[in-house]
């Protein structure tokens, strides 16, 4: 039996003028202005692509939970 992920990794990034999420197991790259607004748009987006679809050819469990991991600049000593 094949060993099924039970997680969704996604990357925020900050863009030019919003953030941007991207997921690294599934197809699903979303945006936001806000980090709020951004995660609830990638939570919309990754139902929206898994509806109807068996989580198992994508080698996910059933339900999957998003970890969200984000990229950010490192502050520097002044």
């Amino acid at each position: 039996m094949q060993n099924l992920q039970r997680t969704i990794k996604a990357i925020i990034r900050k863009g030019d003028t919003q953030y941007v999420a991207e997921c690294v197991e599934i197809s699903v790259v979303t945006q936001g202005k806000t980090l709020d607004e951004v995660v609830s748009n990638l939570r919309e987006a990754v139902a929206l692509h898994l509806e109807g679809e068996n989580a198992a050819e994508f080698g996910l469990a059933e339900n999957p939970a998003l970890v969200i991991t984000m990229e950010v600049e490192p502050s520097h000593a002044v």
